[in-house]
């Protein structure tokens, strides 16, 4: 079926519109009404802190992943270039953008061999879980992992962009099967995502029994893909329609509450709307094992790689007094007993 647009320009749209345009949710994350409860006396050092930790049998320097941004154009290449030579050393997690531009156009995969920069990060490849319906099957999936020699696959939901792009692919039925059909089949583990509306509980335990192996909640407080929908309408109509959708979704810290309570063991990240350290270690002490982030980086991203470091490290550095001021030596102490919450007004 042919597309209104193709995916490579839709994508540079999306880079073009999260740079210039204001594209955030009305929702707050939930995470401003959680504050830790400040211990004036830790007995550990600070140079004692332990970020180290694993996830997916990987040992990571820092509980943080560059949450998946862009792919498939040229301007998308550089920013992932650098986006994944600050993720080798850091020693941190990365997600790639969609691959689905490169899958419908091989040439553009050259710009995204991400291992000739990142050689031994955790490195997720991505594709949106509703090409499954659209023909995608076991051997898109394969192909999208060999080409980025990924650790596991992303499949993301985007039910909401999609029925707001006028290209959106919208059909949902029978998408849960299929994408256990994958989980049972791929060769790495499965994992699934949001946009930035987030996840349920009820949706999390039906993905989990069908054979994903972590979720990442990608709650609501952060980028509005409604929003960047509405600035890449074509009429007043399809903008107002968009528009409404601003205060739409799950906030972050009430889906990690949830599907943590829900699934206690399952490998969870958190993200959608993180902008900070202090942000990350609040998401941990709820119950996340890494925190995600994408917008505050993909800015860095576009000045060079020494800029996406330097940010990473002040993240880190955050991180790191937040365990300090709180008395949790290693990230495993960082419990929601350290926590405090106000009333929401």
């Amino acid at each position: 079926m042919s597309k209104v647009t193709p995916t490579s320009s839709r994508k540079s749209d999306h880079i073009r519109i999260n740079l210039n345009e204001d594209v955030q949710s009305s929702l707050r994350t939930g995470l401003e009404c959680y504050h830790f409860i400040h211990n004036a006396l830790p007995e550990i050092d600070l140079s004692e802190i332990d970020l180290q930790t694993t996830f997916m049998a990987k040992r990571l320097d820092s509980p943080l992943l560059i949450s998946s941004m862009t792919g498939g154009t040229k301007q998308a290449d550089k920013i992932n270039s650098s986006l994944a030579e600050a993720a080798q050393e850091k020693g941190i997690a990365m997600g790639a953008g969609s691959q689905r531009a490169m899958i419908e156009e091989p040439a553009l995969a050259a710009g995204m061999n991400l291992r000739q920069y990142a050689p031994n990060i955790l490195l997720f490849a991505n594709l949106g879980a509703v090409q499954l319906n659209y023909g995608y099957g076991i051997s898109e999936c394969e192909r999208a992992v060999e080409m980025l020699e990924a650790d596991a696959l992303i499949l993301h939901l985007n039910p909401l962009q999609e029925a707001l792009q006028p290209e959106g692919d919208t059909r949902y039925a029978g998408l849960l099967e299929k994408i256990s059909e994958i989980c049972q089949k791929l060769p790495v583990p499965v994992i699934v995502k949001e946009v930035g509306w987030g996840l349920s509980k009820e949706v999390a335990m039906r993905l989990v029994e069908a054979g994903v192996t972590a979720i990442d909640v990608a709650g609501a407080g952060g980028t509005s893909w409604s929003q960047v929908e509405m600035h890449r309408a074509k009429s007043p109509e399809r903008a107002a329609v968009a528009s409404a959708f601003i205060d739409w979704g799950i906030p972050t810290a009430d889906a990690i509450l949830d599907v943590r309570g829900a699934l206690p063991a399952i490998p969870l990240i958190a993200s959608g709307g993180l902008r900070s350290g202090v942000d990350v270690a609040k998401c941990l002490a709820l119950g996340a094992d890494l925190g995600g982030m994408a917008g505050p980086l993909l800015k860095a991203a576009t000045k060079s790689t020494e800029a996406v470091i330097a940010h990473i490290d002040q993240i880190v550095a955050q991180i790191r007094v937040s365990m300090f001021a709180t008395g949790a030596q290693e990230i495993q102490a960082l419990r929601s007993d350290k926590l405090w919450k106000e009333s929401r007004t």
